[in-house]
């Protein structure tokens, strides 16, 4: 079986994400104002004995971290690859954004726990300085979110975001609340409230663990179809067959193939021109960037999708009279 082994000019020491200044500004100025906000709806909360509010401190305690690890992916997306990290540090930022969406679970089962045990011994809160609290994490919360929205195409900022949109709609739920009891009296609204809270940061976190568990695993990358792949690489003039067929994910937009594509019998230097056409269709209808493409003039019998080694021949396989081994 003759085979050709051909990479993309984009060699895997050069996968390295660019750096983005502006991001990190963004995300400095986001730490900056949550935590100014974390101290506020702490010390609030236990001056109103609300719930709602200490709920909204942890939260935004959770927030905190979560720019700081967005932070620090982002530092470390920006490093160059090494002979050790070939590909770089690109997935920093999709293991801070699942270690984000975790944390976020463990909080919302805290508050949800927290609030049935309020349900069962109420205590008064001031419903005042809970909306007033709450009005002004809404605009710090809703402007934090504003910022980091034009970057959450990637999935490690658009942990943040999730995380910040959720407090603003949360922190608007609290002023919501604090209204209901001053009217009505009813102290059972701001634990009930909490429980609603938990489930919006549960809800919130779930798709970004999916999503984080699936790149870091190694899956088909969300919007990929694998079928499309091989149609459109299939159609190039000169491919036979494409089998073999690997697609997966480093980061957000990051995407790496592998494939065997069997084409007819020709001269190697007349192959460059289909591997040219492959990686352009790749590139321009899939945006993968990063390919490995094994030429084969002959079908190589796959397993479970995965080619199988060729069979070993009987080598030496003589009796040795006389002598121990």
């Amino acid at each position: 079986m003759n085979a050709i082994r051909r990479r993309s000019t984009l060699d895997t020491m050069h996968m390295v994400a660019t750096p983005n200044r502006k991001m990190q500004r963004v995300l400095q100025l986001s730490m900056g104002l949550t935590s100014a906000y974390v101290l506020a709806t702490f010390f609030f909360g236990l001056r109103a004995h609300s719930l709602a509010l200490i709920s909204e401190a942890g939260h935004n305690v959770s927030d905190l971290l979560a720019i700081l690890l967005s932070f620090v992916a982002v530092y470390f997306q920006a490093r160059p690859a090494t002979e050790e990290k070939t590909f770089g540090y690109q997935r920093a930022g999709v293991l801070a954004a699942f270690v984000n969406a975790a944390t976020l679970v463990v909080l919302s089962a805290w508050i949800a726990i927290a609030a049935v045990h309020r349900l069962s011994a109420p205590v008064e809160v001031q419903p005042r300085l809970m909306i007033y609290v709450a009005a002004a994490g809404v605009l710090m919360n809703g402007a934090v979110a504003a910022m980091l929205w034009r970057y959450s195409g990637d999935v490690n900022i658009r942990s943040v975001f999730l995380h910040m949109l959720g407090d603003t709609l949360s922190t608007a739920a609290v002023i919501a609340g604090g209204a209901g009891i001053l009217l009505t009296g009813m102290t059972w609204i701001d634990p009930v409230l909490s429980i609603l809270i938990a489930l919006m940061i549960l809800w919130s976190s779930v798709g970004i663990i999916r999503e984080t568990l699936n790149i870091l695993l190694e899956g088909t990358p969300r919007n990929v179809r694998l079928s499309q792949v091989r149609d459109a690489m299939q159609s190039i003039a000169g491919v036979v067959n494409v089998h073999d067929l690997h697609i997966w994910s480093l980061g957000s937009h990051s995407y790496v193939l592998a494939s065997h594509v069997t084409i007819a019998e020709m001269p190697m230097s007349e192959c460059g021109s289909i591997l040219d056409a492959i990686n352009c269709a790749l590139r321009e209808r899939f945006h993968i960037q990063h390919t490995t493409i094994q030429f084969e003039t002959t079908g190589c019998e796959t397993t479970h999708g995965c080619s199988a080694p060729p069979e070993l021949e009987t080598v030496g396989a003589h009796d040795h009279h006389g002598h121990t081994h």
